[in-house]
């Protein structure tokens, strides 16, 4: 085992690397106290640091979307592929909009503290939010059979499944939204008593949060648009549930990654929460290419992240904004500070994880959601993923 350890400098805490079994791993598991106004003084020194020499992506294009963030009503704006900005509450005159106030709390309940696996999924032929009775019949006799036909599922032979399909209303934005259809999938022995509860073992949310205007409205209307799928639960009964929807309704699945950007953006939207809702801590984790590969986790104090987050904003951005340069620049400030202290280019690596108290979310599409105040506006986010995923 090779291991250097790079000394406190100031306000850092100890860093350590490690080399074990053909793996190195480089983490500060202690909160890292960051001087906000140091890190834009070499944000300004353009030629100082390698963070420097990554691109700053501008757009002219700005949109307006309706969407839901932490209190009230925000926006997201976005180039197709790209964001470009976001609105935020405006704190001085709050307009509380949650989302138990447009969803059923116990249906919540469900959404949040799991975490989902995400897949794409391509528009369902004929089908109708009228009929998910006969749809949960249909696929707990699809399940029913698969076993019969020995197919393993891993939950025990002595328990009898169900399926559960619903609609959960008040998640969609707008009218050409489809309203989101939650499966369950639940287990009870075969010779339960009456009032025996059953166990969830199985869940799915299939969703589409402000999809792209133009895509919906280019879509034949024997065609329902859910693009995103996330599941929770046996990968032998994800099988099944996809292998069930593709026959019944003629769709095809795909995996579904969070990509570097997309994890700066929840990153990003997690710091602006912290006034109103405490993040506790906000976590980033990065692979560098190193031989082997390094993998680098980043803790930082909350109120050190909001600081640096309100060194960020830029004097030309409306009050309730958020730009991508600001995105850019707030992670730029991170690595910067980063490089200053470690000679550690993170910019170099990819980012690959994101986490605070409000939420996690990995580059694999792995995301969990631990406020239900924020999952109107993860939803979004990752609707847009999966329509820009979507196969020509």
């Amino acid at each position: 085992m090779w291991t250097t350890n790079l000394h406190q400098h100031n306000d850092f805490d100890i860093l350590t690397t490690e080399l074990h079994h053909g793996k190195a791993q480089c983490s500060n598991p202690l909160p890292i106290v960051l001087e906000a106004n140091k890190v834009m003084e070499e944000l300004n020194r353009t030629l100082r640091t390698p963070c420097n020499n990554v691109k700053e992506r501008r757009s002219r294009r700005r949109y307006s979307r309706a969407m839901r963030s932490c209190v009230e009503p925000t926006y997201l704006g976005y180039t197709p592929g790209h964001q470009t900005v976001l609105r935020i509450p405006n704190k001085r005159t709050p307009k509380t909009r949650e989302v138990t106030n447009q969803v059923d709390p116990a249906q919540v309940a469900l959404l949040v503290k799991k975490q989902w696996h995400l897949s794409y999924v391509t528009p369902l032929y004929q089908f109708r939010h009228t009929m998910v009775k006969t749809y949960s019949k249909e696929l707990s006799a699809f399940i029913a059979s698969e076993k019969q036909h020995g197919l393993a599922i891993e939950i025990g032979r002595e328990l009898g499944l169900k399926a559960n399909i619903s609609v959960v209303n008040g998640l969609a934005e707008m009218e050409r939204d489809a309203e989101t259809v939650f499966i369950q999938i639940l287990s009870k022995p075969m010779f339960a008593v009456k009032d025996d509860v059953p166990n969830v073992v199985w869940s799915g949310l299939l969703t589409c949060v402000n999809g792209d205007l133009d895509y919906l409205q280019s879509l034949p209307p024997e065609f329902v648009s859910l693009p995103l799928l996330c599941t929770s639960g046996s990968e032998s009964l994800t099988v099944l549930v996809k292998s069930w929807f593709k026959k019944t309704f003629d769709c095809c699945f795909g995996p579904l990654g969070i990509n570097a950007t997309n994890l700066q953006w929840l990153a990003a939207l997690w710091t602006v929460c912290h006034p109103t809702r405490n993040i506790q801590y906000l976590k980033l984790s990065w692979e560098l290419p190193t031989q082997p590969p390094m993998d680098v986790t980043y803790r930082v104090d909350p109120e050190c992240a909001w600081k640096l987050w309100d060194s960020v904003r830029q004097e030309n951005t409306t009050e309730d904004c958020i730009s991508i340069e600001e995105v850019t620049n707030f992670i730029r400030g991170l690595q910067t500070n980063f490089f200053r202290h470690f000679s550690l280019d993170l910019a170099a690596g990819s980012l690959r994880t994101v986490s605070t108290a409000l939420g996690s979310a990995h580059h694999s599409g792995k995301i969990q959601i631990a406020s239900p105040d924020f999952i109107i506006t993860a939803l979004q986010l990752l609707t847009e993923c999966a329509l820009l995923k979507m196969p020509i």
